[in-house]
């Protein structure tokens, strides 16, 4: 585990483990009274954070393929 101490929200003093979530909280939850370097960080950790779940997605999708084939080769041998 990380021994960096926890990000908080300016505005609501929320903590977060990392800063990327830090924004992404800012984004949603304080939209009217981000600066523009801040809504810069927030689109920024939105694309970040898109970008890991397409790839999550993609490797969900590769490992349910995977099963489906092989059950489906190991009940061609079976039956």
């Amino acid at each position: 585990m990380r021994d960096e101490p926890p990000v908080r929200c300016p505005y609501c003093d929320r903590p977060f483990r990392r800063a990327r979530y830090e924004s992404l909280h800012r984004g949603l939850e304080h939209p009217d009274r981000l600066s523009e370097r801040e809504r810069a960080t927030v689109e920024r950790a939105v694309r970040e954070e898109r970008a890991e779940t397409r790839r999550f997605r993609l490797y969900a999708l590769g490992v349910l393929v995977l099963l489906y084939f092989g059950l489906l080769i190991v009940a061609a041998f079976v039956v």
